[in-house]
């Protein structure tokens, strides 16, 4: 595990012009499941604003709650860096370009959806995505996961969601205690925290 501080000072304030534009860019770019790449090194790579440890526990707090899991990751990163303005501003953001897009999208995917090219474009976005997402869980999991405990717990999570088809409700009910009782803090690690 890195030494590396979960809490790093911001430099200065952010604007909300900044915030809302960093996340309108982001919203612009990104597709599908690449988003939390493009969030990731936003927030972490590009602007610093959180360390990585801080990205998946806020990844991970938004996959628990309801909504959007990207739209819940641009309202906790809202959050921190301005209050609830910022949570507004950063959710807007992401959310206006792809909003536009896709209602134009479907406008014309409406007059066009015979057309033979349109399940193969749709096909290449979606290869795209999966590629984009395979990005995002190799840099955001090679940090987290280190260790034969983790690797299993991911295996065991895999096995539930793929191969048992369990209901995500229930592999959080199964998984969170194990993980949460797998990775406590040892005694003499807890005593050094103390201190």
């Amino acid at each position: 595990m890195s030494q590396e501080p979960l809490e790093l000072q911001l430099p200065e304030k952010v604007s909300i012009f900044t915030i809302f534009r960093e996340f309108l860019v982001v919203g612009a770019i990104s597709f599908g499941g690449g988003l939390f790449a493009f969030l990731r090194d936003l927030m972490v790579d590009k602007r610093k604003w959180i360390t990585n440890e801080e990205f998946v526990v806020m990844l991970s707090i938004s996959q628990a709650i309801p909504g959007l899991n990207s739209v819940n990751l641009a309202v906790l990163m809202g959050d921190k860096l301005r209050g609830s303005i910022g949570s507004f501003v950063a959710a807007l953001g992401l959310l206006l370009p792809g909003a536009t897009l896709v209602l134009v999208i479907g406008m014309f995917y409406g007059v066009n959806r015979h057309h033979p090219m349109a399940d193969h474009v749709l096909a290449g976005i979606a290869a795209g995505a999966a590629g984009l997402f395979g990005t995002i869980t190799w840099k955001t999991g090679s940090h987290a996961f280190q260790g034969l405990k983790s690797l299993l717990l991911v295996i065991f999570t895999f096995v539930l969601m793929i191969v048992l088809k369990w209901p995500l409700y229930i592999i959080l009910l199964v998984v969170l205690p194990i993980g949460l009782y797998v990775f406590r803090p040892s005694t003499h690690e807890a005593q050094k925290d103390l201190k």
